[in-house]
């Protein structure tokens, strides 16, 4: 099965869906470790809080430039091996910031570990590829409650794990946990012969001409980049927060947030049920006011537990569930170009929540968490408008 190439939809097993799925929890992990960590690696490097944002904020625009030189590649070459040479450099790069002797080191092994761990942008177009049509709303959901069960359980691993072992031991951890996956899809997933047959170059125009003729992408861009931010703002400053007298908490305090938000992505995941059904414009609608509700919530809850852990809630239902309307709409477009459709779409995704975790560190240092809430309230307002001024774009399609 490993070596066998799929053309069928009807190859998509339950087995190779969990593989895929469970893969891309796990290497998806890889980018938020670092953020229940900041405070305990800015007090090792002897560097400030806005110094020290620049770990998070880098390992997001790693992640960008890696999907937007890499990933497109799996239209082009078999993404199976492709993958298995990937592993490789995220092994390196997450041993490089397990053994940084300063913070710059640290900044740069972040950008790698980013660059490198674009496996899941190219699982999620593979499993959008065998699925069939009538279930590929499931299937993006089923994969993506993967995706965003690592992205939130990371941090309550790494909390624990920082609390109890350091900082340091999270990278190892990661690196070997890495290795296993390797294994595993070495042995269990299947190869995809690709469906390109230009050259790089004209690959990498292509995703030029794909933004630029296809209206449905530059919202869903938008939309994402712009929740993507809000969601990278509240994370990269929660350990912030938490270190204040008001609570007095650690790493493992904000890492135990994850667990909080993975109620919301549960949720979430199943959006993409409901998109397969009815026209969801309404439902995106509500999910994106849900991120300015909490929001709201959070203006209020600089001394309240239980306002965080309600706002967490509605913050991550709301980004998570509009993410996965944003990539199902997307995958329906042009079935031989979903890896350069998706690349196009996460690249700017992560390109916002780099922007969202960048002006919430340096707005912390002067305006604390009322600036974080009130990037939080803008952005996410600014996306709401525009989707609803965006109807008539959406009008001939079921997905949005």
């Amino acid at each position: 099965m490993a070596n066998t190439p799929i053309n069928a939809k009807a190859h998509l097993t339950p087995i190779t869906l969990w593989v895929m799925t469970i893969a891309t929890g796990l290497v998806v992990a890889n980018l938020y470790y670092n953020q229940p960590l900041l405070v305990d690696i800015a007090h090792t490097f002897k560097v400030s809080n806005a110094q020290v944002g620049f770990v998070s904020m880098l390992t997001q625009i790693g992640y960008a430039t890696g999907m937007f030189f890499m990933v497109p590649l799996a239209d082009m070459l078999k993404r199976k091996k492709l993958m298995m040479l990937d592993f490789i450099l995220i092994i390196i790069s997450l041993l490089m910031a397990a053994y940084a002797p300063n913070i710059s080191v640290l900044i740069v092994a972040s950008f790698l570990i980013g660059a490198s761990s674009m496996i899941p942008q190219m699982l999620l177009p593979m499993a959008a590829h065998l699925a069939e049509p009538h279930n590929r709303g499931k299937t993006v959901g089923f994969v993506m409650s993967g995706l965003l069960i690592g992205i939130l359980l990371s941090r309550t691993i790494s909390g624990f794990v920082g609390a109890h072992f350091g900082w340091r031991a999270m990278f190892l951890i990661a690196a070997a946990l890495m290795l296993i996956i390797w294994v595993l899809l070495f042995f269990l997933l299947p190869e995809v012969e690709p469906e390109y047959k230009g050259n790089y170059g004209t690959l990498m125009r292509s995703l030029i001409h794909l933004f630029k003729t296809e209206p449905k992408l530059r919202l869903a861009a938008f939309r994402g980049a712009l929740c993507f931010a809000c969601f990278g703002a509240f994370w990269t400053t929660l350990s912030f927060l938490l270190k204040q007298p008001q609570f007095n908490a650690g790493s493992q305090t904000a890492g135990m947030f994850g667990l909080v938000g993975a109620v919301g992505a549960m949720g979430a995941s199943a959006m993409g049920r409901i998109s397969d059904k009815i026209n969801p414009y309404k439902v995106t609608t509500l999910t994106i006011a849900l991120i300015i509700v909490s929001f709201l919530v959070f203006m209020f809850s600089s001394h309240s537990m239980a306002g965080l852990i309600i706002g967490v809630i509605l913050l991550d239902l709301g980004v998570q569930a509009t993410h996965i309307s944003n990539q199902t709409m997307i995958f329906a477009l042009h079935a031989n170009a979903r890896n350069r459709l998706n690349t196009v779409y996460m690249v700017i995704y992560f390109i916002g929540g780099a922007l969202g975790t960048y002006l919430a560190s340096q707005l912390w240092y002067q305006y604390q968490w009322t600036g974080v809430c009130i990037i939080g309230l803008t952005l996410s307002a600014i996306v709401l408008i525009v989707h609803l001024l965006s109807r008539r774009i959406l009008a001939d399609s079921k997905q949005v």
